[in-house]
C-alpha cells in the first residue's frame, strides 16, 4: 500500500515538472543520458527562438553544437558562452518540427567576450545574492579614442590576445569605463575600452572596490583571470578582478 502511495506521488511530480518545462523541453525528457554538463564558448553559426528557449549553433573552434536555454538577444557572428549544459540525443522539438542530432540544453547563453556584468535574467530574477544593479554606462557602442597604454602596461586587446600568459598575474592597463554597476557581491563592476581591439576582444570587465564613475579614464592595476565562472551563467573568458585605481 505504501508502495503504491510512493509510485502516485512519484507521477504527480514528474507530470508537474513537464507542465512547467514547456513543450520542446519536456520532450527532452525520455532522451537525457546520465547527467553530464558542459560549457562552451564560440561563434554564433545560426539561431532561432521557439517559444520560451532561444537555439543556437556555435562554433567552438573544434566542433559546431547546438545548445538552447532560456530566450535572450542574439545574432550570427556573436560570441555567446554555453553554460551548463546537458547531452542530448535525437531531440524533437515540435515547436519548430525539427530533429537535432545532439542538443545541449543550457541552463543559460550569455554574450562573452564583452561579457555583462551580472544583472536580471529574462524573469527579472538576480543570481542568488546579488542585489539589485543599478549600472550607469557611457554608449558602450560608442567609439573610444585610443588611449595611450601605461608604461610596463597593456592595452585591453594586449590582454585578450595574451591571455593565457597573463593568468594570474598583475597587470597594469589605462583605459574609459564605458559601464560601472555598483556594489554587486561587494564588488564593482567596470567595463574597461580604450579604442584598441574590434568587437569581442575590446572590452575589459574588472571588479575593484575602488570608486569609479562611467566615463572616467583611469590606470587600474589587477589580476588577470581566465574562464572565471560566478555561477548562474556569469561566465568571463577574461576578467581583471580585486583591481584597484593607480591614477585618474
Amino acid at each position: 500500500m505504501m508502495q503504491n502511495k510512493l509510485l502516485v506521488a512519484g507521477a504527480m511530480v514528474l507530470l508537474m515538472g513537464r507542465f512547467a518545462m514547456g513543450a520542446d523541453m519536456c520532450a527532452a525528457a525520455g532522451s537525457m543520458g546520465a547527467p553530464s554538463e558542459s560549457s562552451f564558448t564560440g561563434i554564433v553559426l545560426e539561431t532561432t527562438n521557439a517559444s520560451r528557449y532561444t537555439y543556437v549553433q556555435i562554433n567552438t573552434g573544434k566542433d559546431k553544437i547546438w545548445a538552447a536555454g532560456p530566450v535572450f538577444e542574439v545574432k550570427v557572428g556573436d560570441r555567446v558562452v554555453v553554460a551548463g549544459g546537458m547531452p542530448t540525443k535525437n531531440f524533437k522539438s515540435k515547436v519548430l518540427n525539427r530533429t537535432f542530432e545532439e542538443l545541449y540544453l543550457a541552463g543559460s547563453i550569455t554574450q562573452a567576450g564583452a561579457g555583462s556584468s551580472p544583472q536580471a535574467d529574462g524573469a527579472g530574477k538576480l543570481p542568488p545574492g546579488h542585489p539589485a544593479v543599478s549600472g550607469k554606462s557611457e554608449a558602450m557602442s560608442a567609439t573610444i579614442p585610443p588611449i595611450q597604454k601605461p608604461d610596463g602596461g597593456k592595452t585591453v586587446a594586449e590582454i585578450w590576445s595574451g591571455k593565457a600568459a597573463l593568468a594570474g598575474k598583475v597587470v597594469v592597463v589605462r583605459a574609459k569605463v564605458v559601464k560601472a554597476s555598483s556594489k554587486i557581491l561587494g564588488m564593482n563592476w567596470l567595463h574597461l575600452r580604450d579604442g584598441s581591439g574590434a568587437e569581442g576582444n575590446n572590452d575589459l570587465v574588472v571588479t575593484t572596490k575602488d570608486e569609479v564613475q562611467s566615463g572616467d579614464v583611469v590606470t587600474m592595476s589587477g589580476t588577470i583571470n581566465t574562464n572565471k565562472d560566478f555561477g548562474a551563467g556569469y561566465s568571463y573568458e577574461v576578467i581583471m578582478q580585486e583591481a584597484t585605481v593607480v591614477t585618474k
